[in-house]
């Protein structure tokens, strides 16, 4: 572990690398790229880490960029940022917004936008790159950094693991991420045991017997039949989970039918389930079928429901030893600034990593929205209406002090242990 005279000298080095960071955040900014399509980020995150003593592994997974920076004996400590954007319109107003357009893995033309604060997480790697590379007589390990392709899908992490990431790092003792979330920027959160929940999305399709909608007797309505489905499915986290336990189950699309007088044959129901451990997670799931399966007999249903799991992420569980070493070391270094991180809902594949690895991991939150701004709004009672949130079309961390504050928090955390 770096003394603390060690750590500054280290975070001296921030100054110098703020004027190229901020420039290179509002081009990967105004650049997004789709998941499984970052390979422009790709390239220009293999360029700026040519400038540092790493040495560079890239394509690892499709875009995966790997940097090992091997300083002597001690610890092997893995960083990771994801690059991927999202196929939403921005609408921020920004003079650096993105105003991209692609064509998504279905062939259709959508726009790109960072709308997730990917773009955050990898200007902050880099500055800490360059931080740990300037400053080499103030610690001793391995350093790991990892950019990690497609994490909206899902699937980057597992890609990459797929993909001799293994063989490429060795043996990791511990692995370190953190996200750019819509609270004060500035503020550092960490939280041990469960921090992000599991996610499973579930495509259903029921049937029935099509016809006239003047003769239903002759049908049998799957329109109705997906109906009692979405209602009976609000029982599920009420009625079947302890009322500690925390989960969300969403119904977000039904789709059936043409014409309001056709009585279509099948409906779609497409939903979304977050839960924190892999009971709940059971409990959930196995309901979901279990109604769909006892509405389609209530139905007289002629075919049996059909199920697909999608878009699947792992729950985010921070060891408890980790999370308490990191967070003392942000304590000491950004004083009241470091919080307690509220439980998420929202969902992320990291922890596929350092799961795959067998090592013990945290994963903490850093602020993005401006502080003045979010205190206004704090005190109005409008933070729901006012500070816009992840995936948002005018999520847009402010620059600063978002990008000081990550790259010092990612630093800080590495040298809690090299």
């Amino acid at each position: 572990m770096a003394t603390e005279s060690d750590l500054k000298t280290v975070l001296d080095g921030l100054a110098g690398t703020r004027g190229w960071q901020e420039d290179f955040y509002r081009h990967l900014h105004q650049h997004p790229e789709l998941s499984h399509q970052e390979h422009r980020t790709a390239t220009q995150v293999a360029e700026r880490l040519a400038d540092t003593s790493f040495d560079i592994h890239d394509g690892i997974g499709g875009a995966g960029i790997v940097g090992v920076l091997r300083n002597g004996d001690g610890p092997t400590v893995l960083l990771r940022a994801d690059m991927d954007a999202l196929p939403v319109r921005e609408a921020t107003g920004l003079p650096y917004a993105s105003t991209a357009t692609t064509t998504d893995a279905d062939g259709s033309e959508v726009p790109v936008m960072h709308a997730c604060g990917h773009d955050v997480h990898v200007t902050c790697l880099l500055g800490a790159a360059q931080l740990l590379s300037d400053a080499t007589d103030h610690w001793t390990g391995t350093a790991v950094l990892l950019f990690q392709p497609a994490e909206e899908t899902g699937d980057g992490a597992r890609t990459m693991l797929d993909d001799r990431l293994t063989d490429l790092i060795g043996d990791v003792d511990v692995a370190l991420a953190q996200h750019v979330l819509p609270f004060p920027a500035g503020i550092v959160g960490t939280r041990p045991g469960s921090a992000l929940s599991a996610a499973d999305s579930m495509r259903i399709t029921v049937h029935g017997r099509g016809g006239h909608g003047s003769m239903p007797q002759a049908t049998i309505d799957p329109v109705v039949l997906a109906s009692m489905i979405v209602i009976r499915l609000q029982t599920v986290v009420s009625r079947e989970l302890a009322p500690a336990e925390p989960a969300v189950l969403t119904v977000g699309s039904v789709t059936a039918g043409s014409k309001s007088n056709i009585i279509p044959d099948h409906a779609v129901l497409e939903l979304n389930v977050r839960t924190y451990s892999a009971d709940s997670r059971d409990t959930v799931l196995n309901a979901v079928k279990r109604i769909v399966q006892a509405e389609c007999q209530a139905s007289g249903s002629p075919r049996e429901p059909e199920f697909e799991l999608y878009d699947r992420f792992p729950a985010t569980v921070n060891d408890e030893d980790v999370t308490e070493r990191v967070a003392d070391a942000f304590h000491r270094h950004f004083g009241e600034c470091s919080e307690t991180l509220p439980l998420q809902t929202a969902s992320e594949d990291f922890s596929d990593i350092p799961d795959a690895l067998g090592v013990p991991y945290t994963y903490w939150g850093i602020g993005g929205a401006d502080p003045d701004t979010y205190r206004s709004a704090e005190a109005a009672g409008r933070v729901s209406d006012d500070i816009p949130v992840n995936h948002s079309a005018t999520f847009a961390p402010v620059i600063q002090p978002t990008l000081d504050t990550g790259t010092q928090a990612l630093v800080v955390a590495a040298l809690a242990y090299l």
